[in-house]
């Protein structure tokens, strides 16, 4: 028995630090029709969608890049035209709260305009201060606030889903946390630049290390994972594309080949999860949880004590 769901990953391309909210808008709005016109029932667009990486500046008052209401007036047309095409969607952007936090946000829209969920990123990268070294800036752990609320999942669209957050699918616990609540399809948006300025021999590795921990969070969890870049130059910056969609095999069935505006679609059917979840990650029958006490107890990395002579 199948259980298809047709989803696609909406890639951005630059968004300039000029260009307004409701430019951005128009161009999710492409690329919902799009997905509609390929039968998606659900298009996931990347993080911090509505503007540039504004992370790459230093500033004192950044709180004109984040939304104070979802949906609000420029994003409201999004909303609605998801309701009118039956599409929902899932939107990356910089939320601030009413009681004044600052978090990494993505939400979850069914087809019919409801926000189902909202997931706020937990490992936050980058640096905190102006590191005047560097070509440009990372300044997440400057402006954003790991989310409080964890790994959560959620039932929509027919399956159960999770959604994390650009430097989240980096850490397996992400995947596993959301695979032992039954996740079968996993949501997440990224800008990734190519420099890594703290040890740029990895800059020519992020194509590679972006589709290997993804493919093996995918894996080891028996998910489906649909991974929606902002790539391209932006502001002098060279940002990953290379959007994707993964099968629970670890498998890449869509990838987008440019790093402008594009969308990718792949059947999902969440079956094949099953494929995995009750043989080789059969989590009931083969997880030794005596033996992993080390990963929620201890924060760092400790090598035992050098031997004394």
């Amino acid at each position: 028995m199948t259980r298809v769901l047709t989803v696609g990953a909406a890639q951005l391309g630059p968004v300039a630090r000029d260009e307004t909210r409701e430019s951005v808008v128009e161009r999710l709005l492409a690329l919902l029709h799009a997905g509609a016109a390929k039968g998606c029932v659900l298009v996931v667009f990347p993080e911090l969608a509505l503007t540039t990486f504004f992370p790459r500046w230093p500033a004192d008052d950044v709180d004109g890049w984040f939304e104070t209401e979802m949906p609000g007036p420029a994003t409201k047309p999004l909303f609605d035209e998801a309701q009118s095409l039956g599409v929902g969607f899932s939107l990356g952007y910089a939320e601030l709260t009413a009681d004044g936090h600052h978090y990494n946000t993505q939400i979850l829209v069914e087809r019919d305009g409801r926000v189902v969920a909202r997931y706020r990123k937990v490992h936050i990268p980058g640096h905190d201060q102006f590191e005047p070294e560097r070509p440009f800036q990372h300044l997440e752990r400057r402006y954003f606030e790991p989310g409080p609320d964890g790994f959560g999942v959620w039932r929509a669209f027919g399956a159960v889903v999770g959604m994390m957050i650009c430097n989240d699918r980096r850490w397996p616990e992400t995947y596993r946390v959301m695979g032992l609540q039954g996740a079968e399809l996993i949501l997440c948006g990224y800008n990734t630049p190519i420099h890594y300025a703290p040890d740029p021999s990895q800059d020519i590795l992020q194509g590679f290390h972006n589709a290997l921990v993804m493919q093996a969070g995918a894996y080891q969890n028996g998910t489906w994972v649909v991974a929606a870049a902002k790539g391209g130059v932006e502001e002098g910056v060279d940002s990953l594309a290379q959007s994707c969609i993964i099968a629970p095999s670890g498998q890449i069935v869509a990838q987008a080949y440019t790093t402008g505006d594009e969308l990718i679609v792949a059947d999902c059917d969440l079956a094949w999860c099953e494929r995995y979840k009750g043989t080789l990650f059969d989590f009931e029958r083969y997880r030794m949880i005596e033996h992993y006490g080390l990963i929620t107890s201890q924060r760092g990395a400790v090598p035992p004590p050098e031997e004394q002579p």
